[in-house]
């Protein structure tokens, strides 16, 4: 009589959360520990470490650093093979596609020579219509989002930023 012979498999669960993780924390290593050193650049007098310019890119490198790990342990603790599983990616329709990359481009293209705010605008519109929106209430946040988003950044982090055009 053969007794089955179970695999000696490594714990991954999710391969996918686990290159997901892995890319991501190399990315924030990368972001971490080679370019905010040499890239940017750090005033010698500083009357808040919080006004360095390099302050918010560690944050973000180290909510990057620390996500990546959770994913990681995730992939590798969670199984993911079940077909009611809410994480399973959905692709959307090729025009929903286009349209958010020309809101991208609309948005990088036109931000020196319309502004922050009517680049925004339209940007915002633009993905409004890629995903269909029946109430009309929304629309207003596509006006009032990037002006308040622009005011923050103009006024409360002093960053210089094309407001409008004229």
């Amino acid at each position: 009589m053969s007794t089955p012979i179970q695999k000696r498999g490594l714990p991954f669960r999710d391969s996918g959360d686990i290159l997901t993780g892995g890319i991501l924390l190399i990315a924030s290593v990368v972001l971490l520990f080679c370019l905010i050193p040499n890239y940017i650049g750090e005033p010698p007098i500083l009357q808040n470490p919080m006004m360095s310019p390099r302050w918010l890119p560690r944050i973000v490198g180290w909510l990057m650093f620390g996500l990546s790990i959770l994913l990681i342990v995730q992939g590798m603790l969670i199984d993911n093979t079940a077909k009611e599983d809410g994480r399973r990616i959905v692709k959307g329709s090729h025009p929903r596609f286009a349209l958010m990359i020309v809101a991208l481009l609309v948005y990088s293209v036109l931000f020196e020579t319309l502004g922050a705010v009517i680049s925004g605008i339209l940007a915002t519109l633009i993905l409004f219509a890629a995903h269909p929106i029946r109430a009309y209430w929304p629309y207003s946040l596509a006006i009032a989002f990037p002006i308040v988003v622009t005011l923050i950044f103009v006024n409360l982090m002093n960053v210089p930023l094309p407001v409008v055009p004229f």
